[in-house]
């Protein structure tokens, strides 16, 4: 391939604002910030913003339906508003839907817009001030510096599904904590592991993870825990949803940026780009699951991922042994469960699985991490030249992935990925339980959580099957006795009765 369509990663930038709500930062004033920072970092700093050809905004946390926030559109067109105040205007301007595997889909869709010759400098540039944003209002502060309604509504990339059903909805399904540790218990009963031994390992497995963050200086929390402070409750490290304690979950109450620079070889040879600023991406997938939880063939698997992971190893011509760094998506400790054993990494793989430090430690800023994991990665791999990393990006529920290999070896021949529509259908076409929103007999439970306020439980949630192998979600007594009990006793395949409630089912443990 000539250097005119061989897509390559050019320049990257991140940070983080902890300064005071009455000075920091907007999200459009960080997004602009990273963005002339990653134009520096690749050398032609200005000249570089002027040749771009698209820019794409990863959107706000608080542009997100399910956020149910009274800020979504306070700015009407966000990449608009960061080309203005860059003073540039590239012929695409576009916004994302919410994802957090977004940023690695967009490095796969450009890098083959380059290779294709549709695009020759891509800026992909996201950030979050939820942080000052909450700060401003508890402290009676205005946000007047924050509202923009000018231009026209952006153009629109990503999938725009909504993040569950209506009935999982009814059972806060939508909702990250409240799922992922139903993933979590499923996953338990795949180990075979007891409750006790379970909870060390997610402390084990998240400690690796948060000592990575205590050394990042753009770290969010980069207070060093130990593996028993991580996974054991506390005063200040209560149950959010059983077994994950707070220490274990994301923080997307954050103020952080990251951008990232794609051009064609040809294009930053003309920018006088330095070869050893150059990250080429020599692998990449996307996939996404069966959409609804409630629908899915288990809760301790990903075809998704397994598939996008053969496909982005077989487009690298790489092995998981050939790879030297990790960056594994870890919103919750399932979502690094299921991706290692999908992708055959060890839990403890001694490469660590992570160069960042993870969405509880480094931060979680929103649909945002994978850029600032990428960015991370891309100076890692060029402080050690021709070794190679690999990340992933995981949107909503384990349902959308995107995988990158990247590396400063340049990829040799054509850059070309198969295309993600070639293998999607074939996941979706899995078998999987049938599903009843109006169950009615004995049954017992496949997964569960306990999920926990700021004052103790509040209830519990059951993924059950009736006796003929149907399922159903449900909910449990919420008396402080059963709500103990379910967190006590190991509660897989526990049995009961269910009824069809109005909103909510109703699942009666018949304890020993």
């Amino acid at each position: 391939m000539n250097d005119a369509r061989m897509p390559v990663l050019i320049g990257c930038a991140q940070t983080t604002d902890k300064r005071d709500p009455e000075e920091a930062a907007t999200p459009i004033q960080l997004m602009a910030q990273v963005a002339r920072e990653a134009a520096q970092d690749a050398g032609p700093g200005a000249a570089l913003l002027a040749r771009l050809d698209a820019l794409i905004a990863v959107g706000l946390t608080v542009d997100s339906p399910e956020s149910g926030s009274g800020a979504r559109g306070m700015v009407r067109n966000v990449p608009g508003a960061v080309c203005k105040a860059l003073d540039i205007n590239p012929g695409e301007q576009r916004y994302t839907h919410t994802g957090g595997n977004t940023p690695q889909m967009l490095v796969n869709r450009y890098a083959q817009a380059i290779a294709d010759g549709e695009s020759s400098a891509v800026m992909i540039v996201g950030a979050e001030a939820l942080n000052t944003m909450l700060s401003r209002l508890k402290l009676g502060m205005d946000l007047d510096a924050w509202v923009d309604a000018s231009g026209d509504e952006p153009q629109m990339l990503g999938d725009a599904h909504p993040a569950a059903s209506a009935h999982e909805m009814v059972y806060g399904m939508h909702t990250p904590a409240t799922t992922y540790a139903l993933f979590e218990n499923a996953l338990r009963g795949k180990y075979g592991s007891t409750l006790q031994a379970h909870q060390e390992k997610l402390g084990e497995l998240y400690h690796r993870f948060n000592a990575v963050a205590a050394q990042n200086p753009l770290s969010w929390f980069p207070t060093a825990r130990s593996a028993q402070e991580i996974a054991t409750v506390s005063d200040n490290n209560r149950y959010v949803g059983f077994p994950y304690t707070k220490f274990l979950n994301s923080v997307i109450q954050v103020n952080m940026g990251a951008a990232l620079i794609m051009t064609s070889v040809a294009r930053a040879r003309e920018l006088g780009v330095a070869d050893d600023r150059m990250v080429y991406l020599h692998g990449c997938a996307d996939a996404n699951e069966i959409w609804n939880v409630t629908d899915r063939q288990n809760y301790y698997s990903s075809p998704a991922i397994r598939t996008m992971g053969k496909k982005a190893m077989a487009m690298a011509g790489k092995s998981i042994d050939d790879m030297d760094f990790f960056d594994i998506y870890s919103c919750f400790p399932s979502a690094v469960q299921i991706a290692c054993d999908e992708l055959g990494i060890a839990h403890d793989d001694p490469r660590g699985l992570t160069v960042t430090g993870g969405l509880p430690y480094f931060g979680g800023p929103g649909n945002n991490y994978v850029t600032h994991a990428i960015a991370t990665m891309m100076n890692v791999l060029r402080d050690n030249p021709g070794k190679f990393g690999l990340l992933n990006g995981n949107g909503w529920f384990v349902t959308k992935h995107s995988l990158g290999i990247y590396s400063t070896t340049p990829v040799s021949g054509t850059w070309q990925r198969e295309a993600p529509e070639s293998y999607q259908q074939a996941i979706l076409e899995q078998q999987r339980p049938p599903f009843t929103e109006t169950p009615q007999g004995q049954a017992s439970i496949e997964t569960y959580t306990v999920l926990h306020g700021r004052e103790g439980v509040e209830r519990a949630l059951v993924i059950g099957r009736l006796d003929d192998g149907t399922r159903f979600v449900a909910e449990t007594p919420d008396d402080e006795a059963t709500l103990q009990r379910m967190m006590s006793q190991d509660m897989l395949g526990a049995r009961g009765e269910v009824t069809t409630g109005d909103p909510k089912n109703l699942f009666v443990p018949a304890f020993d």
